[in-house]
């Protein structure tokens, strides 16, 4: 049969694209990892984060005090003397003012963590990273299968927990005052991770590492192994978003070492992942996850999964003030980044960053809430999902897929995203098998003919729905390959409250 044969070569597809996540659900005995690459490498990704596909990323530290530029502030200030950042100082600052002074202003006093969880709840997110530990680890948040990546410490070296390798610098010595982190092990359902930044602008460990062209490792062993140490055996992360690790090769961190323990002997070890920043060379190549750069997104299928991080405000991470409304992404810009992203078998960690006083600017609440409003209705096209056999339409633009799992009945589910409407005709053309059907045809690797004569798409072996339109009738029809659907009338589509991107669930049976 036709449908049998399509079935059978979707799942080879599936397989081939996806092999990694598949692998990873196969049971048998715990593996122990060497602490080389060629060893990590073969870890399979832990299930959880695949199907999890939204993030939230909060970029929060000291540099939320002057809000001013971006979150490099300290050494855009002092190391490289940029003139915007020098003259802000001068007009706003007393002359012998320092960064270390900021940290006295870093207080939250409006920080409410209720309606931090109810803005990330709103968000449809399942996951997010955080700069500020304190600050999230009282959230309760009673929805779904999330977690949360807490940034403890970025280059400034202000680590954002209390650690022992850190006196004085850190969130409860000065600035908030607070330490809330055993709350976070109450949150059975909410998982979380740990950004860490390895190296600090100012640390004198890393200078006179530095300074002796990186041949001793005085840093690593005296500040950045004991606080990840410190980080996973007190928070138990179940992710590790490694960060600021250009200068030094992987061997310098002693980065192979550190993943060896996480993934053989850390109390987090069935469910821990890893981002690719683990020193100069290793982007793309190494790591659960690859981040390849900020704001990554290929546009085509990786084989590897991946994440798009990327930034609400365009140019910064950190809040600031020095911001017009063009720097920022609309709703839609937000969508199509989150369809595209995960057709070709990525996440997003889509970043905010909250003022010094602990509040989130309305601008990022109002995205957030666009977002989690269009993921309520399309949300089943995207959690969960996997990569379809093409990423987006080979024929009509601003048309990508994802797919569900292959049913024990047979059936497959394609999801159509539609990321710009048909305004003039309301109503387009797709091709979700691809343009010409022979190409299925003549793919002898499963040893079985689709058969020319029969069409894959047909009333009796297909239907399709709108999301958020499933009461109503979609009007569509076939040849061979070729799809025509007319979408329903754009008032009651409106009246609906769908926007920014309209979605087609596609079951063959």
């Amino acid at each position: 049969m036709a449908i049998a044969a399509w079935t059978l070569l979707v799942a080879l597809i599936a397989l081939t694209n996806i092999g990694v996540a598949v692998e990873a659900q196969l049971p048998g005995t715990r593996t122990r990892y060497a602490p080389n690459w060629a060893s990590l490498d073969q870890r399979p990704l832990p299930r959880w984060y695949d199907e999890a596909k939204v993030g939230i990323f909060l970029h929060y530290g000291v540099y939320s005090v002057p809000a001013f530029g971006s979150e490099w502030f300290w050494t855009n200030w002092i190391n490289l003397r940029n003139p915007d950042y020098i003259q802000f100082m001068q007009r706003n600052y007393k002359p012998d003012f320092t960064y270390q002074q900021f940290a006295e202003q870093f207080t939250a006093e409006l920080f409410n963590a209720t309606q931090w969880a109810l803005l990330f709840r709103d968000s449809g997110a399942r996951y997010f990273l955080i700069l500020y530990i304190f600050a999230l680890l009282s959230l309760s948040l009673p929805i779904g299968y999330r977690y949360v990546v807490l940034t403890s410490k970025h280059h400034d070296g202000f680590t954002l927990w209390p650690s022992k390798s850190s006196f004085g610098w850190n969130s409860v010595d000065v600035g908030p005052k607070r330490e809330l982190a055993a709350a976070v092990r109450k949150e059975t359902n909410l998982k979380f991770g740990l950004y860490y930044s390895l190296f600090e602008w100012f640390n004198r460990l890393w200078i006179d590492d530095k300074l002796h062209l990186l041949m001793q490792q005085h840093f690593v062993d005296r500040k950045i192994r004991p606080e990840q140490m410190e980080l996973v055996e007190k928070y138990l992360p179940e992710v590790i978003w490694s960060d600021g690790d250009w200068e030094a090769p992987a061997k310098y961190w002693r980065s192979e070492e550190f993943i060896a323990w996480l993934y053989n002997d850390s109390p987090v070890r069935d469910t821990v992942v890893t981002n690719d920043r683990w020193g100069f060379g290793t982007a793309c190549l190494h790591g659960d996850f690859y981040n390849c750069a900020d704001r990554f997104n290929p546009g085509v299928l990786q084989a590897h999964k991946w994440e798009n991080a990327f930034t609400l405000d365009r140019t910064s991470w950190g809040q600031r003030f020095d911001v017009r409304l063009s720097d920022f992404m609309t709703s839609k810009e937000v969508v199509r980044e989150i369809v595209t992203t995960v057709s070709c078998n990525g996440n997003v960690l889509i970043n905010v960053g909250p003022t010094k006083y602990g509040t989130i600017l309305p601008i990022f609440e109002e995205r957030l809430r666009d977002m989690g409003r269009w993921l309520k209705v399309n949300g089943e096209g995207i959690y969960g999902s996997k990569p379809w056999i093409y990423q987006n339409d080979t024929v009509t633009p601003n048309i990508w897929y994802t797919r569900r799992q292959q049913t024990p009945d047979g059936s497959v589910t394609v999801y159509a995203f539609v990321l710009e409407y048909p305004y003039d005709t309301n109503e387009l053309v797709i091709y979700p098998l691809g343009r010409d059907v022979k190409i299925f045809e003549n793919v002898m690797l499963i040893g079985i003919d689709l058969g020319a004569s029969e069409e894959i798409i047909n009333e009796q072996s297909t239907q399709v729905v709108m999301l958020g339109m499933e009461d109503t009738k979609i009007q569509w029809t076939s040849d061979h390959n070729r799809m025509h659907i007319v979408f329903p009338p754009k008032n009651r589509i409106d009246k609906r409250g769908l926007d920014y991107a309209w979605t087609f669930k596609i079951t063959i049976k």
